[in-house]
């Protein structure tokens, strides 16, 4: 991944110490890692992101918890935030139901009936999210044990696509410039 298109939309150090916001929590949330833009940092936000984007709760909430895990694992704050938001009202139902499917696989035998999630309205958001949030309740323990799984599958699937595709780049970008070097122009 070009750490260059990063770093053009994540703050500076000195922007971030000196806002007011942050400065309320002190040195909290001034450990390099959690704006730095590197492998190992980055690969963690999107870890932390892709896990904290199905706690159960709004996007306020997701971003809480994105920002405790980047914090207690020292990665990329910025990128572990905006990763949260793959889940959203189109995409919510679809992760719940495979959620759904997870679990029962993990507590077979010990599931209540499938009922489908109810349709989306844009008219009635409020009535639709909360009829939403009755029908994830119905589900039960494979609904909970289903997104514990689905959570933990995409944070380690994330981790591992980002650390291979930023090494590929990095490879890449090792034998371009060792072409143009050598006077060559390896496409």
């Amino acid at each position: 991944m070009p750490r260059k298109f990063f770093q053009k939309y994540l703050p500076s150090r000195e922007a971030i110490r000196n806002n007011r916001y942050i400065a309320r929590f002190g040195t909290f949330f001034l450990h390099p890692n959690l704006w730095h833009v590197n492998r190992r940092s980055v690969a963690g936000g999107v870890a932390a992101g892709l896990f904290a984007g199905l706690v159960p709760g709004s996007n306020p909430v997701q971003f809480a918890v994105a920002a405790l895990l980047a914090v207690a694992f020292r990665v990329n704050l910025p990128v572990a935030a905006a990763v949260t938001l793959y889940t959203n009202p189109l995409t919510i139902g679809p992760l719940y139901v495979i959620a759904y499917w997870i679990g029962t696989l993990l507590v077979p035998g010990d599931s209540p009936p499938f009922s489908h999630p109810p349709g989306f309205d844009w008219a009635n958001l409020g009535v639709w999210l909360r009829a939403l949030f009755e029908w994830a309740l119905s589900l039960g323990k494979p609904l909970a044990l289903g997104l514990v799984a689905l959570a933990i599958g995409l944070a380690i699937a994330g981790y591992v696509i980002v650390q291979l595709a930023w090494r590929v780049h990095v490879v890449f970008a090792w034998r371009r410039r060792k072409a143009r070097r050598a006077g060559r122009d390896l496409v």
